[in-house]
Parts: C-alpha cells; structure tokens; sequence
C-alpha cells in the first residue's frame, strides 16, 4: 500500500465524513450552552483513552453501516441498537457521554489529541488487515 494514501477506514468515509460524524455526534450530546461542572461530573468524564476506546468502536460500526446499500434511515434504525449496546458495553449513560463531549469541546487541544489516536489506531487495523 502506498504510504501517502489514508487507511481503508479514512478512505471509505473520507475525513469530511469522519470529522462531519463527530461535529454531528458532539453538538447533539453537547447541550445548548456551557456550564461548570460539579465534581462527580468530572469524575464522570471518560478519559482520552475511554474516549478514543469508544470512537474507535463507534466509527467501525459505522464502516461496517456505510457499506450496507440500505436507506439512511433504515441504517440509523440499525445503528441504535448497536449504540444502546456499546453505551452498556462501557457503562455509559447519555448524561455521561454529554459531559464528556462537552468537556472535550471546551478542551480542543485535548480533543485533537484523542482523534489523533482513534485515526492512528483505525489506520493500524487496516495494516494489519491487509
């Protein structure tokens, strides 16, 4: 493979897509306005590597989705339930995974860091794949 070319992950979705997901997936658990969060908040908020854990899962489901040739909705109607799964899986709550978007929207530098692993670590499986 050509090492000037993504992974079969970036290039399946393209990173207009990837980064797209994310915007959409963040802004939707992020809330309207920002506020403090109270102790037990912060120690609710996944860490990078729970995060990134989480991503990885979320955007390999969503690559196995993509190349189904169904109706977008008939995709997100098959995509909740794996999401409800994967919420169980790492013991989420939808207020946790809020707080958590929240607080890596507000820390981007942090946020930037934890996308750099998730691509770094799709990109790996893809090698290793192959």
């Amino acid at each position: 493979m050509d090492s000037n070319r993504g992974g079969f992950f970036i290039e399946a979705i393209g990173k207009t897509i990837v980064c797209l997901a994310a915007a959409i997936f963040m802004v939707i658990y992020s809330g309207c306005s920002p506020k403090q969060a109270s102790v037990d908040e912060k120690n609710s908020i996944l860490s990078q590597q729970e995060l990134s854990s989480f991503l990885i899962e979320m955007y390999l489901a969503e690559a196995r989705m993509e190349g189904r040739p169904l109706a977008v909705d008939s995709v997100i109607h098959l995509f909740v339930p794996y999401e409800t799964k994967l919420l169980k899986k790492y013991n989420l709550t939808d207020s946790t995974l809020k707080l958590t978007y929240q607080y890596y929207l507000d820390h981007p530098k942090q946020m930037e860091q934890v996308y750099d692993v998730v691509i770094d670590s799709l990109n790996l499986r893809e090698q290793q794949t192959n």
